[in-house]
């Protein structure tokens, strides 16, 4: 292949899946995107299908309406998605004006509340901050009560401590009817969350970063196992598996060539690749604007599967790109520097702004960390960290990429 061939391979699939972001583009194959965009009506048979959300005995929408966004002005956006069976909506406190958006639908659409399964999240771990913060999500939400009540990114099980008032709190506010069920959402540390919730026999939910490049690993796979043996409904979360660092290898050419020829992009296989585990209930996704709702909701509802020779093409482009995606394993390489920085976090932050777009997002996350703990940033030794970093990362490097980009 030359080198002309090549650039203008990976241009275009760039464009054609990976600028997706968080929103994940994609190209439906059962569908088309424009006409399901034109047919507001669609008929009961082509609406997103829904799978059973672990043992809490409520089926929920394979796609998930991620509400990372302001949603004041995304009016009739939410109500395409209601209308194409896109029913769990994601919100939390730490959006803007995405609780208030949705509070305003709901305020001229008081009928479609039933039909909607609404998540919310809090950074509150104690009671009394989860009930200040659940009775003001409440308000602006326009609702009694929220389907789902996440405690939010949580990266350490032993954070839910003590366990006896989080218990009394869960069941006091399901007793009331402001919550039907109780669980968190995790960026790092996620395995070890996961199978340590498996063990509480109190969590109902998870959702969790899970896409190609983790799903295959040993300790990702136990840790679903154990979530399905004590009937935690699971929700997937940058499935995309975009990372910090862009790549270009010969596997990622021969996979957009390939998923180009079957009708869908990277972005769609990546997709599908979370979707054929039956274990994982719903991918949650932001979703800006009508082109990438009516694309996204094409691919759910698309039943073509991956062939086998495309499954081992994604895992081998995540061998190839590892060095450049954090795998949230941070109980690794945060305690080689001594808790002192907080290098998933930053990782995370860094992801937001060169893959999703989200640099402001990503500068105003960054800015929230201490003024002392971001001087140590781009000044500390992470030498021993990459040493144990399983994805050979450059972490030492990256930080201080960050340190400059962000701050």
């Amino acid at each position: 292949m030359s080198s002309k061939k090549k650039n203008l391979s990976r241009r275009d699939f760039l464009i054609t899946a990976g600028a997706a972001g968080a929103g994940s583009i994609l190209f439906p194959t059962g569908s088309n995107a424009s006409e399901l965009a034109s047919n507001r009506e669609t008929p009961q048979q082509t609406r997103v299908p829904t799978r059973p959300f672990g043992n809490t005995g409520v089926d929920v929408s394979i796609l998930s309406f991620g509400g990372a966004m302001d949603l004041v002005s995304k009016q009739l956006l939410l109500s395409q998605a209601l209308k194409w069976g896109v029913t769990y909506w994601d919100t939390a406190a730490s959006y803007t004006r995405s609780e208030e958006g949705i509070g305003k639908y709901f305020r001229k659409n008081p009928a479609d509340r039933k039909k909607v399964f609404l998540v919310t999240k809090s950074n509150e771990r104690d009671s009394f901050g989860m009930s200040a913060a659940l009775d003001n999500a409440l308000q602006k939400l326009n609702t009694s009560y929220v389907d789902l009540y996440l405690v939010h990114m949580l990266g350490n099980i032993e954070d839910l401590f003590p366990y006896k008032p989080t218990i009394r709190w869960i069941e006091e506010m399901k007793k009331a009817g402001k919550i039907r069920f109780f669980g968190f959402s995790t960026h790092k540390n996620m395995e070890e969350c996961m199978l340590g919730a498996a063990k509480l026999g109190w969590i109902d939910c998870i959702m969790m970063s899970y896409n190609y490049r983790l799903m295959h690993t040993d300790r990702m796979k136990r840790a679903v196992e154990a979530c399905v043996n004590a009937g935690i409904g699971l929700t997937a979360m940058k499935t995309q598996a975009e990372g910090q660092v862009k790549t270009n290898t010969e596997a990622e050419l021969e996979l957009a060539g390939r998923f180009v020829q079957k009708g869908f992009t990277g972005a769609q296989a990546a997709l599908k690749a979370v979707w054929e585990n039956p274990h994982i209930a719903t991918i949650c996704s932001q979703m800006p604007n009508l082109t990438i709702l009516s694309a996204n909701v094409a691919a759910a509802m698309d039943k073509t599967k991956l062939a086998r020779l495309n499954k081992r093409l994604l895992e081998q482009h995540a061998r190839e790109t590892c060095s450049g995606y954090c795998a949230g394993c941070t109980w690794i390489c945060e305690a080689e520097v001594n808790g002192r920085v907080p290098i998933g976090d930053v990782m995370r932050y860094l992801m937001y702004s060169r893959s999703y777009g989200g640099d402001d997002l990503a500068k105003a996350l960054y800015s929230e960390i201490p003024l002392d703990v971001r001087k140590r940033i781009s000044r500390l030794n992470y030498t021993k960290a990459e040493h144990k970093c399983p994805q050979r990362m450059e972490i030492g490097q990256l930080m201080r990429e960050a340190a400059v980009e962000l701050g």
